[in-house]
C-alpha cells in the first residue's frame, strides 16, 4: 500500500513538473515578445540610436549650426518673411525660425539658416541694424552639447527670508518626562515713545 502512495506521488510530481515547464516556456515566450515590442516602439520614437548614428546626427547639427545665425531683440509682430527679407542680401536663406512660447507668442529671438556658410560672416555685419524700429543683435549660432548644461547656484531671495538646508526644528523643545524647565514664549519688545 505504501508503494502505491509513493507511485502516485511520483506520477503527480512529474505532472506538476511538466506543468511548471510549460508555464515557464510561456513566460519566456511572452518576455521575448514584450522585448520585441519595446524595441519596435523605441525605434519608432527614435530614443535608441547606435553610436554611429548619434555621431552622424551630431555632426549634421554642427554643420547646420555653422551656417546659421542667432538674431535677438526681434519685434514680436515680425514675421519670418520679413526677417528673411532683411537677411536676403547676405545670401540665400534656407530657413527662418522664430521661437515661440507654449501659447504661440513670439519669444523675441529667431534663428536664420543660410544655404552657404559664407553668408554667416555677411549676416554678422548686420548686427545692430534695425528691423521694425528695434536694434537687432546678430551672432553666430552655437551648437548645444547634450548633457553640458552649466550649473547655476541659486541665490537667496531677500524678500523670501532665509531658508537654509537645515532640518525643521520645532519652535519649542519639550524635555521628556517633564524634567527641566519649559521655555516660554516672550512677547516682542515694544518701543515706547516715552523712553
Amino acid at each position: 500500500m505504501e508503494d502505491d502512495v509513493e507511485m502516485a506521488a511520483g506520477e503527480n510530481s512529474a505532472g506538476e513538473l511538466d506543468d511548471m515547464k510549460k508555464r515557464l516556456k510561456e513566460m519566456e515566450d511572452e518576455a521575448v515578445a514584450l522585448r520585441e515590442m519595446q524595441a519596435k516602439v523605441e525605434k519608432e520614437m527614435g530614443s535608441v540610436q547606435d553610436p554611429a548614428a548619434a555621431a552622424a546626427n551630431q555632426a549634421n547639427k554642427e554643420e547646420v549650426d555653422s551656417r546659421s545665425v542667432f538674431v535677438g531683440n526681434v519685434d514680436y509682430s515680425c514675421t519670418p518673411e520679413e526677417v528673411q527679407q532683411h537677411f536676403q542680401a547676405c545670401g540665400t536663406v534656407n530657413r527662418v525660425t522664430i521661437r515661440t512660447n507654449k501659447f504661440g507668442q513670439p519669444k523675441g529671438y529667431a534663428y536664420v539658416e543660410f544655404v552657404e556658410p559664407e553668408a554667416v560672416q555677411e549676416a554678422l555685419l548686420l548686427n545692430e541694424s534695425e528691423l521694425h524700429g528695434r536694434q537687432l543683435k546678430v551672432s553666430a549660432k552655437r551648437t548645444n552639447v547634450p548633457g553640458m548644461k552649466p550649473y547655476r547656484a541659486r541665490r537667496p531671495n531677500p524678500y523670501m527670508g532665509f531658508r537654509g538646508r537645515t532640518p525643521f526644528m520645532p519652535a519649542y523643545f519639550f524635555p521628556p518626562f517633564g524634567y527641566g524647565k519649559i521655555p516660554r514664549a516672550r512677547a516682542p519688545m515694544r518701543y515706547s515713545p516715552y523712553f
